[in-house]
């Protein structure tokens, strides 16, 4: 559906010119719109019927936060888009928590968060390397409102934020693997910010962009060795 709506905005931008609604490799038409709702309607019923009514909920809420609040309501509108849109990734890691159980816990809340601190730090990283893209193509990116120095202050920031909530999870239940992952991976992540600020390049930029892929990665899979090998 993304690039579906955006197909006016992925022409101008080099990253996104190629795909498919744009070249046209996809014909460009409202039975799209029947094909991807019906899509989204059918996964979440199966959600439903085959794990539970709270993880199809969670489902269906992430893709209406990516497809309507983020990129119909906010992208286009106001800086705030990715921070308010990162919801979507939260609504993911809830959904796979309420498979296990539909209670909400402490857990799993704040692994949430960390996916809604973890979304700006990601993309405002992309977005100082893609300024000039984002800018002409009018979406107010961080980077294209405030510039890339200050854009990169606030990934450093968010990032701090994000790894002292990274750190919280120890503290209810899950161990000491865990805990290393978060320190390794948010230690990691903070290195590059600090790197980015010292030097908004797009360069470095893009150094920040694949380390919080790969804090996010760290992150997750110690959560499972730790459930695994400990919980």
């Amino acid at each position: 559906f993304n690039q579906y709506y955006e197909r006016d905005l992925d022409a101008t931008m080099p990253r996104t010119k190629n795909r498919p609604f744009v070249t046209g490799d996809l014909p460009y038409n409202r039975w799209w719109l029947l094909v991807i709702s019906s899509l989204l309607l059918v996964g979440v019923g199966i959600a439903g019927f085959a794990l539970n009514g709270m993880a199809a909920l969670h489902i269906f809420l992430g893709a209406f936060f990516y497809a309507i609040v983020y990129t119909v309501w906010l992208k286009r509108r106001t800086w705030l888009n990715i921070v308010i849109g990162g919801a979507s990734g939260s609504f993911a890691v809830l959904a796979g928590a309420a498979v296990v159980d539909p209670q909400l816990s402490a857990v799993p809340v704040l692994l949430a968060i960390v996916l809604f601190l973890w979304t700006p730090s990601h993309f405002w990283s992309l977005a100082i390397a893609q300024k000039s893209a984002y800018a002409s193509a009018g979406v107010p990116m961080l980077p294209v409102v405030v510039g890339n120095q200050a854009a990169a202050k606030a990934v450093l920031a968010n990032t701090a934020l994000l790894v002292t909530i990274s750190v919280l999870p120890f503290f209810f239940g899950l161990g000491w693997i865990y805990l290393l992952g978060a320190v390794a991976g948010g230690g990691y992540f903070l290195l590059r910010n600090i790197q980015l600020v010292r030097d908004p390049s797009s360069k470095m930029a893009m150094s920040s962009f694949f380390a919080s892929l790969i804090q996010l990665i760290v992150l997750l899979v110690f959560a499972v060795l730790d459930s695994q090998l400990i919980g």
